[in-house]
């Protein structure tokens, strides 16, 4: 398998430090507010990863870690009655209960940056000692990583001097340059005690950068093969994270793997522009295995933009399928080994190219219905076998989905409503009555129903 490595900017093979055997680390939510849609895209992304690993017989490692300490969500839960460390697990329940949702398969672990503090002040000792990191000499508290004292600084990213400054560090306090970035930072007056730990350089909390650097390492050791996240984490994040690991004497993540980003209507989501899609929002427009054929459909390193009418293609993908297996059930077309076709393993093996890959689910979908038209009953079971398969590593086979009692309950009532019209139809073509039998069909196409009439009776469909 080759993914797309940031660092080397070319495709790499995969080659595991232990074979058969894949780590692999993902940069995970920082609690402050709710999921949206770029959060969700994001975590698919690995997942679909995962998945294929796992489909090729790699035992995967996922840790996937929780930011629940660092200024935004001090920040947020400033104006909330909660406390902040009971804001940041409301929220991280919000993204638990979204990524679950939509298939997205549980880490092997998920680790909170509140639960790995002895293991960041250990890494930034580590780092003072080794000349790359010093404490301010004002008596904050705060303690920064020395870019200059390491030469390979911008190399994730490609960038020097100047463009390495990142703005992040507002208050600048006493650091030697603005190219270094916080490990620790002391406890100020108007934050509250409770978030703050005792260190050896004082009281205080841990930099963003340093959570990740302590938790990979932690977890799956002082190299590992893929560290994925989104494409506006590459810096300073991943950047700073690759210093500081590096420079305290680890070989870090084999390949970077960045997902790309989502806009809405060619526009980037902003709070000024009023355009972000929440979970919420996406999860009570749609199916869940909707929402997801949505998002996992473009190529996990192309920006997704999300326009109006994505979730209905994504309804229309999702119906062709049920509408084959529903058709081979009906016909009696039997069972068949589940294989996977050459053609879409090809694809995801090449970068997890799933749109080559749902290319070659769509057209045997297309092949098992002209089987079907043609009796073909053999050729249909196969087509269905393969169509099952191949949507069930993506998580997206339709059959395995659960819906909610409240969607049961409407599917139900609107099929009932649906058949019981489509027996009124029969009854008058059976009589010959034809102008009757054309009103009944108007009534559902006006309502969005198609009809397909077939030797085995008349289906019916949500007109996408």
């Amino acid at each position: 398998m080759r993914l797309y490595d940031t660092r080397s900017q070319s495709l790499q093979d995969l080659d595991p430090v232990e074979p058969g055997r894949v780590g692999m680390y993902v940069c995970g939510p920082t609690v402050q507010s709710s999921p949206h849609i770029g959060h969700l895209r994001s975590a698919l992304s690995y997942d679909l990863l995962r998945r294929w690993l796992e489909f090729r017989g790699y035992a995967v490692t996922l840790i996937r870690n929780v930011t629940d300490i660092d200024d935004k969500i001090l920040a947020a839960a400033a104006d909330d009655p909660e406390r902040w460390w009971a804001h940041a697990y409301r929220v991280e329940l919000e993204f638990t209960a979204a990524y679950t949702a939509i298939g997205v398969l549980p880490p092997t672990n998920e680790p909170r940056a509140t639960g790995n503090i002895g293991e960041m002040i250990e890494l930034i000792r580590r780092l003072i000692d080794a000349g790359h990191a010093y404490t301010a000499p004002d008596g904050s508290g705060d303690v920064w990583f020395d870019t200059g004292s390491w030469p390979e600084y911008g190399s994730l990213t490609r960038q020097h001097g100047d463009a390495l400054v990142s703005g992040e560090e507002a208050d600048t306090r006493a650091r030697r340059s603005p190219r270094d970035f916080a490990l620790w930072k002391g406890r100020k007056p108007a934050e509250p005690v409770s978030a703050s730990w005792p260190a050896p350089w004082g009281p205080g909390r841990p930099g963003w950068h340093i959570e990740c650097s302590a938790m990979a390492e932690r977890y799956l050791g002082a190299e590992f093969d893929i560290h994925g996240g989104g494409l506006d984490l590459r810096f300073p994040h991943h950047e700073n994270e690759l210093a500081q690991s590096t420079a305290a004497g680890g070989a870090f993540a084999r390949l970077w793997v960045h997902n790309g980003l989502v806009t809405v209507n060619g526009q980037k989501m902003s709070k000024s522009l009023g355009n972000s899609i929440f979970a919420s929002d996406l999860l009570g427009a749609a199916r869940p295995v909707v929402v997801r054929y949505a998002l996992a459909a473009a190529h996990y390193r192309s920006d997704r933009d999300f326009q109006d009418g994505s979730l209905l293609e994504a309804e229309e993908a999702i119906s062709r399928i049920e509408r084959l297996v529903e058709r081979a059930d009906a016909a009696g077309a039997p069972g068949a080994a589940v294989v996977v076709p050459e053609a879409f393993g090809a694809a995801m093996d090449d970068d997890l190219g799933v749109p080559e890959a749902l290319a070659v689910l769509h057209d045997t979908i297309r092949r098992g219905n002209q089987a079907l038209d043609a009796g073909e009953l053999g050729a249909a079971g196969e087509a269905v076998a393969a169509v099952h398969a191949m949507a069930g590593v993506l998580g997206v086979d339709p059959t395995t989905w659960s819906t909610p009692s409240g969607g049961d309950r409407a599917h139900d009532a609107l099929a009932a409503l649906v058949e019981r019209l489509i027996e009124e139809r029969a009854d008058a073509r059976h009589r010959r009555d034809w102008p009757a039998a054309d009103r009944v069909r108007d009534v559902l196409a006006a309502a969005g129903v198609a009809l397909e009439d077939g030797p085995d009776g008349t289906r019916w469909s949500i007109d996408g």
